[in-house]
Parts: structure tokens; sequence; C-alpha cells
């Protein structure tokens, strides 16, 4: 009976570590794509082709803190000072000339294949519970694989496999799931910036790939101008908005 009660406490222990880690682990790499820092602001450069058809390149501006960003359109002319914003596990639009913001979910699709949750700063660790699977070498580079689901519905995906790089400890490969278990997009990411923070020097992503599983599709973000600086909180003010 001793010997039950010890083997338990001892799997449970074993869980629960590997289930700190596996948090510990994916904010560590939230940090090198805009989560769980004071205040960050940097620019986006999106451009998406089907085919053999390229769209025009869309540029933005996002600022973000905590768990809210807002993300403003900079090019093209006509869509100039739209702006998503999210707070918490909520998101709106707004443009000029609307009376309001409107609603919208953070799956709805932004551009090619990027949907409005790409956008935003990443907090997995707030949105996923992760599990660590295994280890596995992307392009040569040992990786730790973890398992995400979503703990709620407001989330960009139901499911995503995330590969964390041992090294660098930042996301070098995603797979993203429906809740059926249906492989939607796959994302690769490059680490060519660098923030400087609390006396550290941070990797931060440079260009996010996310392709169609099925389709010849894909869309690039390639990030820029990138700043640790104190967002006010008006930003985030929905009200502001209107």
């Amino acid at each position: 009976m001793k010997l039950g009660i010890i083997l338990s406490l001892l799997f449970w222990s074993a869980n629960a570590c590997a289930a700190t880690d596996a948090k510990a682990l994916l904010e560590h790499a939230d940090r090198a794509r805009g989560g769980g820092l004071p205040g960050i602001v940097w620019e986006i450069k999106l451009t998406s082709r089907d085919g053999d058809k390229v769209s025009d390149e869309q540029r933005f501006e996002v600022r973000a803190v905590d768990d809210a960003s807002v993300a403003e359109t900079l090019e093209p002319a006509r869509f100039k000072g739209s702006k998503l914003l999210q707070v918490g596990r909520n998101m709106w639009l707004t443009r000029p000339g609307l009376s309001k913001p409107i609603p919208i979910s953070p799956r709805q699709r932004l551009s090619g294949e990027a949907s409005n949750g790409d956008i935003a700063a990443t907090n997995y660790a707030g949105d996923y519970d992760a599990q660590l699977t295994g280890d596995e070498a992307v392009d040569g580079e040992a990786c730790h694989v973890l398992e995400l689901t979503a703990k709620h519905k407001r989330t960009t995906y139901d499911k995503i496999r995330y590969w964390v790089s041992v090294k660098r400890e930042v996301g070098v490969k995603a797979e993203f799931y429906s809740l059926s278990g249906k492989l939607l997009k796959t994302a690769r990411f490059d680490y060519g910036n660098t923030l400087a923070h609390n006396g550290q020097r941070i990797p931060f992503v440079s260009r996010m790939t996310i392709r169609d599983a099925l389709l010849d599709a894909e869309t690039t973000m390639v990030f820029g101008t990138v700043q640790v600086r104190k967002i006010p909180a008006a930003e985030f003010d929905l009200g502001q908005m209107q």
C-alpha cells in the first residue's frame, strides 16, 4: 500500500515538473515574439503569394503590453489608420469612417494565410496549456517539441505543435491544427532582431512565413524597427478608438 502511494506521488511529481518546465519554456519563447515584455513597438511588412499571384505589400505598426496590443495599418493608403485592437481574449477592428469598433475573431483571415491573431503580440503561455512531448531536430538544430492546447475558444488556433530551440529557447517551427486534428497551416520563424531589456540581449523575430497545409500559398511577415518602450494605457482603450 505504502509502495503504491510512493509511486503515485513520484508519478504526480514528475508530471507536475514536466508541466512546469513546458510552461516556463513557452513563456521564454513568447518573449522573442512580443509576449511578457513591459511594452514593445515594432513594424510588420506583410506579403502573400497564392500560386504565381503575389499581393501588394501591407505595412503595420504594432504596439503591445502584457495581454493587449494594437496593430495600426500604415500601408496601403486606402486602409491607412485602420486598427486591430486586442485586449485579453477580445479583438476589435476600427477604420476611418466607421461609427464604432467592430468585434472580430482572432481566427478571421487578415491577409493571405495570416489570421488576425498572427499579427498581434504572442501570449501562447497565457492562451494554451503546454505539454512537452519529446525532442526533434529542425534543420539540424535540437528542439523541444511542445503540444499546445487552447484554454478557451478565443485563441487563433485550437492546437499547435511547437518546436522550441534547446539552445536559443525560441520557437523555430509550428504546425497549426483544428479542433478535430486537421493540419491547417505551418510556420517557420527567423530571429535576426535583438532587444535590450533588463541588461539582457533578447532575440526577437525578424520573419514569420506561414504556409497553407494543402495549397501552394504562403504569407511572409517581416518584422523591423523593434523597440522596448512604455505604451500609454489609452492606446488600448476601446472608448478612445470610438
